[in-house]
């Protein structure tokens, strides 16, 4: 599968993404995460620290660069907003998270393309109209294309239960 193309219509259905997400990841995953302002990146951050059983609130960390969260497995949850300069970035050491036994999640991944593994899963978000949000989930990599043939199939189903229901 080239690539995956999702809609949510409120905050609520983007962290129901993220925890099914959350619930597929593996250890050394990297997922990044690109869209304007307020499209939703922390929120769909929230979501996967859900499925992966973190208790704690995850929060941006724009005036932290990392946050650390632990659950099922580490989250490594990274913003690279605040950076202006590729040399910025590799010097904050992400390589011990990124080759590290968690799973990274970086927002304003863009920032950071060339210097970030070629093997990652790319979520492009966007705005749509009623408050409305566009995921395109892109994987690169055998590993993020089998990822994306496992979350549609845990959204196919948790659809077909909720008109069970």
């Amino acid at each position: 599968m080239s690539h995956l193309k999702l809609t949510t219509h409120s905050p609520q259905e983007t962290q129901d993404l993220g925890y099914h997400i959350g619930k597929l990841v593996m250890p050394g995953d990297i997922i990044l995460l690109v869209g304007n302002l307020g499209t939703g990146k922390t929120c769909l951050t929230q979501g996967i620290a859900r499925g992966l059983g973190i208790k704690e609130y995850a929060v941006s960390p724009s005036f932290m660069l990392v946050r650390e969260l632990y659950g099922r497995l580490p989250l490594y949850h990274m913003d690279f907003y605040r950076l202006d300069k590729i040399e910025e970035i590799m010097e904050l050491g992400v390589d011990e998270y990124l080759y590290g036994n968690g799973i990274c999640v970086i927002e304003w991944a863009e920032k950071g393309l060339s210097e970030l593994p070629e093997e990652h899963l790319l979520i492009q978000i966007s705005y749509l109209p009623d408050d409305g949000r566009s995921f395109r989930l892109q994987p690169r990599g055998k590993r993020y294309r089998d990822f994306i043939t496992q979350l549609k199939v845990s959204l196919d189903r948790q659809q077909n239960r909720n008109k069970t229901c």
